[in-house]
């Protein structure tokens, strides 16, 4: 990611990803859809982190588990977004590994 970290940069990767992800899933690519789908959701989490102010440029998570388990410590527990929300990141993740 070039530029500064903020929620809007994160949830413009969020929608560039997602758009990847349904053009793979059109050309049935499911292996390339499942990872960059997950990517959505993971950049979505980081802009939801950002936007709480959990997460910042000088404190920037930087594995795929932290971000999981700080995203559910701190907006599906705090009932900022319902535990499905969490399920499904935790979902995607299992997704993309066995895809990749």
């Amino acid at each position: 990611m070039t530029g500064r970290r903020s929620p809007q940069t994160y949830i413009r990767k969020a929608e560039s990803a997602l758009a990847a992800a349904r053009l793979l899933v059109k050309t049935e690519s499911t292996d390339g859809a499942c990872n960059r789908a997950y990517y959505a959701m993971f950049d979505a989490a980081h802009a939801a982190l950002f936007a709480l102010g959990i997460e910042g440029l000088t404190r920037p998570i930087r594995t795929h588990h932290g971000l999981i388990a700080k995203f559910g410590q701190e907006v599906v527990l705090t009932g900022h977004l319902s535990a499905e929300h969490g399920e499904y990141l935790n979902r995607a993740d299992d997704l993309r590994r066995l895809a990749d």
